[in-house]
């Protein structure tokens, strides 16, 4: 069977640029008539189909940028896209945003309902379906095709993009490590699955603070929950068994279930056990005590995100490709009344 042949690889294997193999392709007198014959006898030996979708953004300009976020609802990814809008529409471009809902299904309906001539390009975060598939033929087949696409937050190395993460692991080390300090060792970490690559990044981070300060890593102390419908009896049952002083968990939402239940067993928060979660939302700020928390800051995710998506699209030099790149954010920890200062 032969593989899926792209532009990219038409003009890697004939020596030529990606431009002029895409005017070959379409007869252009601008090209050579030898050239032009190279060019349509490879891409029809490789059996080359053009992706339609991705030509229709290609051609056309529109100054809308396509966001497609996994989830409305939680703060983090609000705040990224009001980073994404505000730069965005100081450089002209609208934004039109749409919501996966954590499922790969969604995320594909949505890329080819923005693809139809809509927008310029992609700014995403990736649906929790798309990471436990790990299957991301939907966003090669956009960025084969030279139509831009920024990857924030959950990302993927099977993607050659831009991207926008945080420093997951080191802002969890130093988390954790702030826990040792305070004289606290017994610490838990409260997580999702770790096909989700940034509870991935946060989970080796933890591990290593505690390696560093000469504590054994124990298993019985992470606590696995799915990323929507919590089971309020499965953290009870692990705050009864597990002898814990502290936690680290990857989000808010986790944070602050498991405030409330070890409240409610007779726990007092920070004096018996130390409470940090990652998104410094309006949970965090209203919550009884007040959660410490890893600012993850969003608004300047999106910012970065969108700079480099219209850099992108707005680049002049289609002969030569600019190297993608990857911003790293760094995350802040606020501290307040869940840890003892």
């Amino acid at each position: 069977m032969k593989r899926k042949i792209t532009l990219k690889h038409i003009a890697r294997e004939l020596d030529v640029s990606i431009s002029t193999v895409s005017k070959a392709l379409k007869n252009s007198h601008e090209i050579s008539r030898d050239t032009k014959d190279k060019v349509q006898a490879f891409a029809k030996l490789y059996n080359y189909k053009p992706n339609n979708i991705a030509i229709s953004l290609k051609n056309k300009r529109t100054k809308n940028i396509g966001v497609v976020i996994p989830d409305i609802v939680h703060h983090f990814f609000t705040t990224v896209f009001r980073g994404i809008e505000k730069y965005a529409n100081k450089r002209g471009y609208n934004v039109i945003v749409c919501v996966s809902d954590e499922s790969f299904d969604k995320e594909v309906i949505n890329m080819e309902m923005l693809a139809n001539g809509s927008i310029d390009g992609f700014i995403m975060s990736l649906s929790a379906g798309t990471q436990k598939k790990a299957d991301f033929n939907h966003l090669k087949e956009v960025t084969e095709q030279g139509i831009p696409l920024v990857l924030f937050d959950r990302v993927t190395d099977e993607v050659a993009c831009d991207k926008v993460i945080l420093n997951d692991e080191s802002i969890a080390f130093e988390a954790v490590d702030s826990f040792i300090k305070t004289g606290r060792k017994k610490i838990a970490l409260v997580t999702t699955d770790a096909y989700f690559n940034v509870s991935a990044s946060r989970g080796k981070g933890y591990v290593k603070a505690l390696e560093q300060n000469g504590l054994v890593f124990n298993k019985d102390l992470v606590l696995t929950l799915p990323y929507e419908d919590l089971d309020e009896q499965t953290i009870r049952n692990f705050f009864s068994t597990a002898d814990v002083n502290a936690v680290l968990c990857v989000n808010e939402i986790f944070a602050i279930h498991c405030m409330g239940i070890v409240q409610c067993m007779g726990k007092r928060i920070p004096e018996d056990i130390s409470f940090i979660g990652f998104t410094d939302g309006i949970l965090s700020k209203y919550s009884k005590p007040t959660l410490t928390t890893i600012a993850q800051h969003g608004d300047k995710m999106g910012e970065v995100a969108a700079k480099l998506l219209i850099d992108r699209v707005e680049s002049d030099n289609e002969e030569v490709e600019e190297p993608f790149c990857t911003e790293v954010i760094s995350a802040t920890i606020i501290k307040r009344e869940s840890t003892i200062n």
